[in-house]
């Protein structure tokens, strides 16, 4: 009795158009044929041919390779530009920070004493000024200094 082995995660099964390659690798395969192909016969009566099949196979190097490779099911393109990103755009350096919520409870509390007591300030003022006493560090009008008019 034949076997068959089913994968238990069906989303790495890809689908196979033709010849067992999948469209993308078709692609990629097509478009190294149209960049190698046209390439070795524009060189190959200048350099020798076993020179110009060299130049044809480096040349149609990235098209293979962002057809076959794959590192953590991500393709060449994905994994460039992630290394990319880590070496040359992001910053070096990435402070760690957290956001604790004890101290953020700490914080709003230390505001809450700091407005109560701006506000019992405000409070005190009002209650001098409408007992009529003036302002302690104010020195009252009729001082003597003026001779009243």
């Amino acid at each position: 009795m034949a076997y068959v082995t089913v994968p238990k995660d069906l989303t790495k099964v890809k689908s196979k158009v033709v010849f067992g390659l999948t469209k993308r690798q078709l692609i990629c395969f097509g478009g190294a044929l149209l960049v190698g192909v046209p390439l070795f016969f524009l060189i190959r009566g200048r350099v020798p041919t076993s020179a110009a099949a060299l130049i044809m196979v480096f040349a149609m190097l990235p098209g293979f390779l962002l057809a076959l490779y794959e590192k953590h099911g991500q393709p060449l393109e994905v994994v460039v530009r992630q290394i990319v990103a880590c070496c040359f755009i992001q910053p070096k350096e990435r402070p760690y920070q957290t956001n604790n919520a004890y101290t953020a409870l700490v914080r709003q509390s230390q505001m809450e004493k700091e407005v109560n007591a701006i506000v019992q300030k405000a409070k005190e003022r009002n209650e001098r000024k409408s007992a009529g006493q003036a302002h302690p560090r104010r020195k009252e009008r009729d001082s003597g200094r003026h001779p009243k008019v």
